[in-house]
């Protein structure tokens, strides 16, 4: 049996999916297959997952009309065949020992069912921005179910790409759920996390790439609505209760439309003031294309004058 199935949904990545792949046949760990779903790609994605898949038999491809990223890892989810499960995300890069840390750290325990690195988020050009770790409560495995807050979690992952879980806690969890279009996985995480334990991993072993499109900047706000109907689902099964009228409100979430150049230019702000506040001259740039795209926004012009002094 496989070790590891690496799960990726790919909607037109082939700028990053190069890099992407690369960082996955690099590991130290060569125990794995990768499962890459291309959700319906128009652009180059095809040919790119084609050739490395011919090359490496460990990369299997799988193809569905754009249904999104929760339905793209449905179906990854399905075919993995590994004993646990490793999401990554297009654009992202792994450390070469990430998969072997992990792995070790659910082999020691088995009452650990998913376990995160610490993540470093990075610019369209790989700028650092910012690192985040988690709590630092579940170095050592721990339930992180709160018993006195049952809606919140003591400790978590710092990024859904950065993950590796059990598959059979998976498949008892009933997987990720189509309903959470935008917030699959603290879903996910929440019925993880009161099957058994959590464990994090202090070593920066994940690169997660914010671009000015990212899907945090164009649904936020569904994004923060499913976060608070997956923390009240979790909250109804700790009474006792079905949650299933809660997935149904959750279902009733609509896909949001594309950001336009008002969400771009608030993707650009967020990167820039990253750089800015880390001294990082490259500030500037991504300050100016935001007010190009949204020509009066105070902020943007604030924060532009104040990165001249860098």
């Amino acid at each position: 049996m496989t070790a590891i199935s690496v799960v990726m949904g790919v909607y037109n990545g082939a700028g990053t999916l190069e890099a992407t792949l690369g960082s996955i046949v690099s590991q130290s760990e060569r125990d794995f297959e990768c499962i890459a779903v291309d959700d319906g790609s128009t652009d180059a994605t095809p040919e790119i997952l084609r050739a490395y898949a011919a090359r490496d038999p460990r990369i299997r491809v799988l193809r569905q009309e754009n249904a999104g990223l929760t339905r793209a890892l449905i179906a990854g989810c399905s075919a993995a065949r590994g004993i646990y499960i490793a999401r990554h995300d297009c654009g992202d890069l792994s450390d070469p020992r990430r998969f072997a840390l992990q792995k070790r750290a659910l082999d020691a325990d088995p009452t650990v069912v998913f376990t995160a690195p610490s993540t470093q988020y990075v610019g369209p050009e790989l700028e650092p921005l910012y690192v985040v770790r988690s709590t630092g409560r579940a170095l050592t495995p721990m339930l992180v179910v709160d018993p006195a807050d049952p809606g919140a979690l003591i400790d978590g992952p710092t990024h859904h790409g950065a993950v590796m879980f059990r598959r059979d806690a998976y498949e008892r969890a009933g997987g990720y759920r189509a309903a959470f279009y935008y917030g699959q996985d603290f879903d996910l995480w929440y019925r993880l996390a009161e099957l058994g334990k959590f464990q994090t991993l202090p070593d920066v072993l994940y690169t997660a790439r914010v671009t000015p499109d990212s899907l945090s900047g164009v649904a936020r706000s569904r994004q923060q609505r499913l976060g608070e109907l997956s923390r009240a689902a979790l909250e109804a099964r700790q009474r006792g209760e079905s949650d299933a009228a809660i997935v149904s409100a959750a279902a009733e979430i609509t896909r949001a439309p594309h950001g336009g150049a008002s969400r771009r230019a608030e993707g650009l702000y967020f990167i820039g003031e990253a750089l800015r506040r880390n001294g990082d001259r490259r500030a500037r740039r991504y300050l100016r294309q935001s007010i190009a795209a949204r020509p009066f926004f105070p902020r943007a012009w604030a924060r532009y004058v104040q990165s001249l002094v860098l």
